[in-house]
């Protein structure tokens, strides 16, 4: 999740070859579905912005495991990552107390949406349709556990659960008053647009990259001498960014951290190893370029 275009897809099993445009209208569809149904039962209980964002959220993540079901690839969930923040932001500014939006609420709707806008135009560019599904997901079907149960349980609902506790700030940031903006939130704005635009320098360097590599090469020019990852890195100062508008809107909510760590320790733990493994099992001069280049956080490289 978060490296929409960055990792490979691959064929699996056979199934009816689709057009990347009958691809994309059987996605359009079923996040369409998703978004009724999250409006629909996140309006059920609006006594705490909290446990409606939290209805919506699995309500549509349901709609959407249906629609992978039926069309054998779990990869239809991949753009829910980028395509829920939007959607929660927005529904908390229209239930958000009298006087809002404010200052605040616009700056933190323009680095949500800039975000969103271009990680989901970077997973469109880069998605072949639905013939071909991401590669993890291919080997968790090879694993000898039922698939269904993984996919809802591990492929959609871990990753639904971590992008709510990621927006857990959006509910000070937008749906509170119009508090006067301070210095923490020209930090939040600030690393919230560097976010962004790491996260795009990096996935266009990686885009060239990739029309002219052979097998076993590594991306190390740019953002990937500095970093093995600079776009999870940007993934990461993204969510960040959030958590430093919520408790610039009201510091009493700095429990929301918690899904700025979490989204951080996925990313750490799960992500990132899981890459490193096949990357390393893939490309011959990986240690090299391993040994030279920080996993995470950039640096200059290291002299050979």
């Amino acid at each position: 999740m978060g490296d929409k275009g960055s990792s490979g897809a691959v064929r699996i099993g056979p199934r009816r070859a689709r057009s990347r445009r009958a691809s994309f209208g059987v996605v359009a569809v079923a996040y369409a579905l998703a978004l009724v149904a999250g409006v629909v039962s996140g309006a059920v209980d609006d006594s705490s912005p909290y446990l409606a964002v939290a209805a919506g959220m699995f309500a549509g993540t349901v709609v959407i495991f249906v629609f992978s079901r039926a069309v054998n690839n779990t990869s239809m969930f991949d753009a829910y990552w980028s395509l829920a923040p939007p959607v929660v932001a927005v529904s908390l500014v229209i239930a958000a107390e009298p006087g809002v939006p404010g200052a605040r609420q616009a700056l933190v709707l323009a680095v949500v949406l800039l975000w969103a806008v271009r990680l989901t135009a970077n997973w469109a560019r880069g998605w072949p349709g639905l013939d071909h599904e991401d590669w993890r997901y291919v080997e968790m079907r090879t694993n000898g556990h039922p698939y269904w149960v993984q996919s809802f349980f591990g492929l959609h609902l871990v990753p639904t659960i971590e992008v709510y506790l990621g927006c857990l700030p959006l509910v000070p940031a937008l749906a509170r008053g119009t508090e006067p903006l301070g210095p923490l939130d020209g930090l939040a704005m600030l690393v919230g647009l560097a976010a962004v635009t790491v996260e795009l320098v990096a996935d266009e360097q990686l885009r060239r990259f990739n029309r002219t590599k052979a097998a076993g090469d590594i991306c190390a020019d740019g953002l990937w001498s500095w970093s093995r990852h600079p776009n999870y890195f940007g993934e990461l100062c993204f969510w960040w960014s959030l958590f430093l508008f919520g408790v610039a809107a009201a510091p009493g909510y700095w429990w929301t951290v918690v899904g700025a760590i979490s989204i951080t320790v996925m990313f750490a733990a799960a992500s990132i190893p899981m890459i490193e493994r096949r990357s390393a099992e893939r490309r011959p001069a990986w240690a090299e370029y391993a040994r030279r280049t920080p996993v995470l956080v950039p640096r200059p490289p290291r002299r050979p």
